[in-house]
């Protein structure tokens, strides 16, 4: 395994992909440090790159390594769900500290389930395959609540920008005129509509942000989730480890870890290049999946190198907003389909739907621009 700054000539394998069906990392402040020539892929060669500290390979075993990080993750979890407890009381009015209790919980959550995946072959393999089966439905139970609140946010604000007041026109030629007058026109025209759309997303995501809290808080009360509760707290003493994984056995991190990358390389090596048609929605899986691989790698970076990687941070709140904006022109789109609404509203939805098309666009070549691995997306 290397870091994303390292560049070599190895071409990456095309091993399948799997999803993790976690949510969202809260996107990280730390730029990217993108280096290396253009045409040229990272290669394997192990865990240190050059001018980057590292553990020593010799260090690098399920015991030293593996096992303390998911007791770390699962304190981690088991510390968010003490705090969550506190600030969800009735007579607590604490609601952001719960909301931040929650996406501590979820980001342990998700860093369990990940490395569960990707080191499944160090571990006891029925026990990793059902605890992290059972920690991707609590996390995806969670997410649900703020993603739907989020997703009004952002689409209420667009609307309020796209049906705002028309620009002023240009000075000077009269066709600057005449395109100023086209705006503040078609403004006038989205401006109609505009108020009823906001209210008719409002109604829909309001109602499904109700049920999802609803579902989240019956889920944290099921005796499902105690089982959970329980495995983890299990975990933050004892890590089930595989037979023959102990001692100093390096390749038992990093070669799924090195998998891994190679997974995740290959994922964005196939997707469409910068120039393919626009607004094809059915490019959009592909994208979500480099999303899932690229998390996977970020987690194995951190098991087995000690530390995140900086170098991934916005590449991947890049697709942090890709998947925001993809939702969103969703929840768009099936607001327009809903029956009888008045033609004004079902255009003003449609160019709701048209704006964030155009972010899943703009979010797709902030991720260009910041992969540190250049030529995996030069080459596609």
């Amino acid at each position: 395994m290397r870091r994303p700054d390292q560049q070599t000539t190895t071409r990456p394998t095309t091993d399948p992909a799997p999803g993790t069906g976690t949510g969202a990392d809260a996107p990280a402040d730390t730029a990217p440090d993108v280096a290396g020539e253009q045409g040229h892929r990272p290669g394997g060669t192990g865990p240190a790159a050059q001018g980057h500290p590292a553990r020593d390979t010799g260090d690098l075993t399920t015991e030293a390594v593996l096992a303390p990080y998911l007791r770390g993750q699962a304190a981690d979890f088991l510390r968010s769900l003490r705090l969550h407890h506190e600030h969800s009381a009735p007579a607590d009015a604490g609601g952001h500290d719960a909301a931040a209790a929650t996406r501590a919980l979820r980001r342990a959550a998700r860093r369990i389930s990940g490395s569960l995946h990707t080191f499944r072959t160090a571990l006891d393999p029925h026990w990793a395959d059902q605890l992290r089966a059972e920690l991707a439905w609590l996390s995806g139970v969670l997410a649900r609540e703020h993603a739907y609140a989020n997703r009004l946010t952002r689409l209420v604000e667009a609307l309020h920008q796209l049906s705002g007041p028309a620009l002023p026109a240009a000075r000077g030629a009269r066709a600057a005129g005449e395109s100023a007058t086209s705006d503040a026109q078609g403004r006038a025209a989205l401006g109609v509509g505009a108020a009823r759309a906001g209210a008719l997303l409002e109604r829909r995501l309001t109602l499904a942000r109700t049920r999802s809290h609803s579902a989240a808080l019956q889920a944290l009360g099921s005796s499902r989730f105690h089982a959970v509760a329980d495995a983890v707290a299990l975990l933050a003493s004892d890590v089930p480890l595989a037979p023959g994984t102990t001692g100093r056995a390096a390749e038992a991190l990093l070669e799924p870890a090195e998998r891994a990358e190679q997974r995740l390389l290959a994922a964005v090596a196939a997707l469409p290049p910068a120039d393919s048609e626009p607004y094809n929605e059915a490019q959009d899986a592909a994208w979500h999946q480099a999303r899932l691989l690229l998390r996977l790698h970020r987690y194995a970076h951190e098991v087995v190198l000690g530390a995140a990687a900086p170098a991934l941070a916005s590449c991947g709140h890049a697709l942090d907003l890709h998947r925001d904006a993809v939702e969103a022109a969703g929840a768009a789109a099936a607001a327009a389909r809903t029956p009888r609404i008045a033609p004004a509203t079902a255009y003003a939805l449609g160019v709701l739907h048209a704006d964030q098309r155009h972010e899943v666009e703009a979010a797709r070549a902030v991720f260009r621009e910041t992969w540190p691995y250049a030529t995996a997306l030069t080459a596609s």
